[in-house]
């Protein structure tokens, strides 16, 4: 029992020094989410939302229906709890390679390419020519969005639990240029830790905005 006390005060002791660190990349990262999830997420994953919510509905008899249904419904968190893990595995293994190719020498050019690139894909979000040029317009659905799709697809159905949170998961891993630009600015670390941290704040950025996309589809 003592060991165990010891090996989670060591690994809560390793958390703290890496927020505190890397506080201001965390900082940029959540403020990257808050803004950019309501101009680009409402429209990606706008439509993700209310497909949970009104599967949700279809549960709930209208005699039922509560306050608690209709915060619940909106507030999806299953749903977020699954973006938010995905987000934090694609940022633990980036920063790792980032510290691996670190390891090899050139460790500020990495990071200042790999910042440059976030750089350029928050360019593209707003610039239409440079979406094209980075490969992020939406021409076509790729190979791995309709895999992505099929796996999440039934999962529609009943988006509550586990299975809310597998879906969450699922659509993580979709195609999204301003997850790069996040994902490249937090792998820029070097750290698997301190980038994981920083995807997770990235992802509590873009709740409020999908959050309010779910209050207007339970209000409608």
């Amino acid at each position: 029992m003592d060991s165990l006390v010891t090996s989670l005060s060591a690994g809560l002791a390793v958390c703290r020094v890496a927020v505190v660190d890397n506080g201001g990349l965390l900082s940029s990262l959540f403020l990257t989410g808050l803004i950019g999830s309501a101009s680009h997420c409402t429209g990606m994953c706008g439509p993700f939302v209310l497909s949970q919510v009104a599967a949700r509905l279809e549960r709930v008899p209208a005699a039922g229906m509560s306050e608690w249904h209709r915060l619940s419904g909106a507030a999806l968190v299953p749903y977020h709890l699954g973006r938010a893990t995905s987000y934090a595995v694609l940022g633990a293994v980036g920063g790792a390679a980032a510290g691996i190719l670190a390891g090899w020498g050139g460790f500020r050019f990495l990071a200042a390419a790999l910042l440059a690139l976030a750089a350029m894909f928050l360019m593209g979000m707003a610039v239409p020519r440079l979406k094209l040029l980075l490969g992020t317009a939406p021409a076509g659905e790729s190979w791995w969005s309709r895999s992505v799709g099929r796996l999440a697809r039934p999962l529609f159905a009943s988006p509550t639990g586990w299975r809310g949170w597998l879906l969450g998961m699922f659509l993580g891993f979709i195609p999204c240029g301003l997850l790069y630009a996040a994902l490249a600015a937090a792998a820029a670390t070097g750290d698997a830790l301190a980038s994981a941290f920083g995807m997770l704040a990235f992802a509590a950025g873009t709740v409020p905005a999908l959050v309010a996309v779910g209050a207007v589809g339970h209000f409608a």
